[in-house]
């Protein structure tokens, strides 16, 4: 399962075991001629014509339930071959900057660093006008010392019971020579695309499917992924090729692949949501420099058809950046602006194998953690009493620990933790997405990123 512990302070999540439970098991039938087979969806024409089809259906009993499957035999054998995600993408050993002895999380006095941490704060707020910490760096150290001890002492209960279940090893601080193996730069061109699309000619809407499906050995053009919807609504997973490159497209999901500038696919799909996850592309001066990806400014941000797209009482959740900048745009203009009341900050906290922070928990530039804003879309009359009847309240503060994927930006499932808040069935969204979760519409100019056959490995099962 995806979460290992659940304890008051939050939850401890495997977020490798999540994606694996997605569904990506594939039958062959070129294996055993005369088998039959749920075929691939290819999106070009190269690759329309390949020999061997594949079908995919749930390989794991942990997996969430898509129904039966269609399991497939032939003289009483299956042909089956599971992609699951590199497991080097986890292998986090050792922290990426190691904290001093005193200050590691199960050997440090949290009361203590605490009360330090404070007595900093104020000696560089003392010297704030000899320019050693701008305004930002204050406010992002006052926040800190307010959110530290919750952090520390939370973190501390969920990676002890994770190194009692033997989740994680004290003997795994070691660096794995697979490391060397992870492919540093796989192509995605996924972002050029959408921008390419813009010079398309336009499609009248009344010519024009809303949702496209993906069919078994069919071939359609790019620009059907990129003016609908796709839908995968079957229990088997699809392989799709655009630009000449394979992506992995989990049952029961569906995207939108476009920039914001091309969000009304996503509006006509005529869906609402009790949920919508938002992931936005924080303007800061690292990704800047980086270029690594494009970024929005604030006034975008609040462009995003929040209101349009939520169902009443719609549970909204937004990854902000440790800028309080950010975190006070989100709550006092953002959330505002969407009529959406605001509930709770949680945290992602990020941890190696052996159960140490990646980053030192009193580090003055990065920080070990994340913040999440919770709030939910206010209104909606009785429609929005019925959906919070039998459903927790949101709690104030919660920690998801987690080893995080060594892919920039590739953030941790919700779907598991959110799951005793939330009614079962409901219809889920994730915006600025880059990977695709069954059971929940995605939407981003580079939503299949993640979902890139490179990052999985396939493995031959008898």
């Amino acid at each position: 399962m995806s979460v290992v512990h659940r304890l008051t302070a939050g939850w401890l999540v495997d977020h490798l075991s999540f994606i694996n439970q997605c569904g990506y098991e594939i039958r062959d039938s070129s294996a055993h001629p005369g088998g039959v087979s749920c075929n691939t969806s290819v999106t070009s024409t190269e690759d329309c014509h390949s020999t061997s089809t594949f079908a995919a259906t749930l390989s794991s009993s942990d997996g969430p339930a898509f129904g039966p499957g269609d399991a497939i035999e032939t003289e009483g054998k299956t042909a089956k071959m599971r992609y699951v995600f590199r497991e080097e993408f986890f292998d986090i050993s050792k922290p990426h900057i190691a904290a001093a002895p005193e200050e590691q999380l199960c050997q440090g006095c949290p009361e203590v660093n605490f009360f330090c941490c404070c007595c900093c704060l104020v000696i560089l707020q003392k010297r704030k006008r000899k320019c050693v910490f701008n305004q930002g760096e204050l406010d992002a150290l006052e926040y800190h010392s307010r959110v530290r001890k919750l952090i520390w002492e939370g973190t501390l209960h969920l990676v002890q019971e994770g190194l009692k279940s033997g989740f994680l090893h004290h003997a795994t601080a070691k660096l794995s020579c697979r490391k060397n193996n992870v492919p540093q730069h796989i192509a995605c061109g996924l972002a050029e695309l959408c921008e390419m699309a813009k010079q398309f000619p336009s499609v009248s809407e009344s010519d024009h499917q809303a949702v496209h499906v993906l069919e078994d050995e069919t071939s359609h053009p790019e620009q059907d992924l990129l003016s609908c919807v796709t839908e995968n609504s079957s229990n088997c997973a699809k392989i799709i090729v655009l630009m000449g490159q394979k992506y992995l497209v989990p049952p029961k999901s569906s995207f939108l692949l476009s920039d914001i500038s091309c969000l009304q696919p996503l509006l006509n799909y005529k869906k609402k949501y009790d949920v919508i996850v938002i992931d936005p592309p924080w303007e800061n001066k690292s990704v800047k420099r980086s270029n690594r990806y494009s970024h929005l400014s604030l006034w975008q941000i609040k462009q995003i058809p929040v209101p349009a797209l939520a169902a009443p009482n719609c549970l909204v959740v937004t990854w902000v950046t440790n800028r309080q900048k950010h975190l006070r745009f989100v709550k006092d203009e953002l959330y505002p602006h969407w009529s959406v009341k605001t509930l709770a900050e949680w945290h992602w906290v990020k941890i190696t194998r052996a159960g140490e922070f990646v980053l030192p928990l009193d580090s003055l530039h990065k920080k070990p953690y994340e913040v999440l804003v919770l709030g939910r879309v206010q209104g909606g009359g009785k429609e929005a009493l019925r959906k919070s009847e039998g459903v927790l309240p949101i709690p104030e503060h919660q920690l998801i620990v987690s080893i995080p994927c060594s892919l920039h930006s590739h953030k941790p499932p919700l779907a598991a933790v959110l799951a005793e808040f939330i009614k079962p069935d409901v219809e889920c969204l994730e915006l600025f997405a880059r990977n695709l979760q069954p059971g929940w519409t995605s939407w981003g100019n580079e939503v299949l990123k993640f979902q890139h056959i490179d990052y999985f490995t396939l493995l031959q099962n008898e």
